[in-house]
């Protein structure tokens, strides 16, 4: 029994093997998901030899702390952002051995969102030491916490997957 639906695991075990195949190591950046990607990757027996390391930002602390969020993005764009997202990438790829990083950061719900920013609202970011980077802002809905992050987990895998084969 595992904790993430099939499809997710699906598309982990499919991502482990081609990045083991390849010798790529990932990291991955989370806020909105709280580590599920990271763990939605670990839950693969031999993920050891592909994934990196995790950074949970939650706070805007951390992610300055941590991945060098500049505060003046904070402060001029936000947390949810994709200014906020791609420096988030950049600090996971550039703080760990990975090849390739993936960053999430949005509004879960049920609260905190806005006209601008509206619960469900998510910008992601994938990343290669090679240059290469990808975003993506997603706007899932309110369709529920859990929702939304499982969303957001399927989206940044998809990512990866796509920046592999760039």
């Amino acid at each position: 029994m595992s904790l993430f639906p099939a499809d997710i695991l699906s598309e982990s075990e499919a991502l482990i093997r081609t990045f083991g195949a390849a010798g790529l190591m990932v990291s991955t950046a989370e806020s909105c998901t709280g580590g599920l990607i990271a763990g939605a990757l670990t839950e693969i027996s031999g993920s050891s030899a592909v994934v990196d390391r995790g950074f949970v930002t939650y706070t805007n602390t951390a992610k300055m702390e941590m991945l060098g969020v500049q505060e003046a993005t904070l402060a001029t764009f936000g947390a949810v952002s994709e200014e906020t997202a791609r420096q988030m990438v950049h600090g996971a790829l550039f703080r760990s051995k990975a090849s390739i990083a993936v960053a999430v950061t949005g509004i879960a719900g049920p609260g905190g969102g806005s006209a601008e920013k509206p619960v469900g609202l998510v910008h992601l970011a994938a990343k290669s030491r090679s240059g290469d980077l990808i975003h993506s802002r997603m706007l899932y809905g309110d369709i529920g916490r859990a929702q939304v992050r499982l969303a957001t987990v399927r989206s940044a895998l998809q990512m990866l997957r796509q920046l592999a084969q760039l």
